[in-house]
């Protein structure tokens, strides 16, 4: 059932035109901005990958992929999840080296995403690897790239205002860092997302750390795969969205996964058998490079730039009558 809820007196800033326009112009120049911050190459991606390969993103591990059959060649796809274990596999096969990178347009079915403000079945992100050495996996470096993708956000905000002078969106360019362990400490009565709107609204720009161990509650902050971020090494990048009064994650993003963690986290996960796979085989082999890389939603990116309450006003999607009939009723118009 739909969650969403229209914050009393909202009115898009700007018409139904203009919003895609400014998409337009948002995808556009972060796009630049972004592979120059990180200096990555824009390259061609699968919308389904083969699903006996490993090569499909499990996410949290109980969201069902959209899968068909192929008739000729007798095996089954999956359209992906997100492109996380593929973009390593192909910085290997176009043979990039330390300090490059790739991104690429990743769009997604996830028809287990529950409807409301931010989430929709359809997701649409720049996913983008780059190459590090075994010197820069760690924590110094994973927040230097925070701060790259933080200043290469807030740079295309002002050009967007630029544009459109009557959007008001103020983002902060400082990043507070903080682990899911400290969160938990400083909020230990709320649960997670209570805590991520917590200190989002306190800091503006946050990036919480270390997401997918098990806490000091017992629980996990949120789940993650276990075969691509290094759980040690990796985070989400939240801002706060004043519009709706909570915290919106932009990015998912870590450096990855190398042979030590990766067989650590599977046996955590309780799935040693995926070592087995194409994709597990040629990591710990060592075949792989040593890779940090992330997913940038462009749709969420765009409704927090343009001041927006719903995500649906950003991206063409398919919703419950719910969802139709609450935007109706406040004059949000889904695209």
């Amino acid at each position: 059932m739909s969650k969403s809820v229209i914050p009393a007196g909202y009115k898009s800033t700007l018409s139904v035109h203009d919003t895609q326009l400014a998409i337009g112009f948002i995808k556009y120049v972060f796009n630049k901005k972004l592979c120059k911050a990180l200096n990555l190459s824009r390259v061609s991606a699968p919308l389904f990958v083969d699903a006996s390969t490993g090569f499909n993103d499990d996410l949290s591990g109980i969201e069902r992929a959209v899968a068909f059959d192929i008739k000729e060649t007798g095996t089954v796809a999956q359209v992906v999840h997100s492109l996380a274990k593929w973009k390593r596999y192909a910085l290997y096969k176009y043979g990039f080296e330390p300090g490059e990178g790739i991104v690429t347009d990743m769009n997604a079915i996830r028809r287990d995403e529950e409807m409301d403000n931010l989430h929709s079945i359809y997701v649409d992100q720049w996913d983008w690897e780059k190459v590090i050495t075994r010197e820069q996996r760690n924590v110094e470096f994973l927040k230097e790239t925070v701060r790259a993708i933080v200043g290469a956000v807030c740079d295309t905000l002002d050009m967007v205002k630029g544009n459109y002078p009557a959007i008001d969106v103020e983002l902060n360019r400082e990043v507070k860092f903080i682990t899911t362990y400290e969160l938990e400490e400083l909020y230990p009565d709320y649960t997670s997302k209570q805590r991520e709107n917590a200190i989002a609204k306190e800091y503006g720009t946050v990036f919480i750390m270390q997401i997918g161990d098990v806490l000091k509650s017992g629980q996990k902050h949120d789940g993650r795969a276990p075969d691509y971020d290094d759980w040690t090494l990796n985070g989400d990048i939240l801002f706060y969205n004043k519009v709706l009064g909570c915290a919106i994650e932009i990015s998912s993003m870590g450096i990855r996964v190398d042979a030590q963690a990766l067989r650590s986290q599977l046996d955590k996960a309780g799935c040693p058998e995926r070592a087995q796979l194409m994709f597990h085989s040629l990591l710990l082999d060592g075949t792989l490079p040593l890779a940090m890389g992330g997913g940038i939603g462009q749709s969420r990116l765009c409704m927090l730039m343009l001041g927006k309450a719903h995500v649906g006003e950003v991206q063409v999607s398919v919703w419950d009558e719910a969802t139709v009939a609450v935007c109706k009723e406040n004059g949000v118009e889904l695209l």
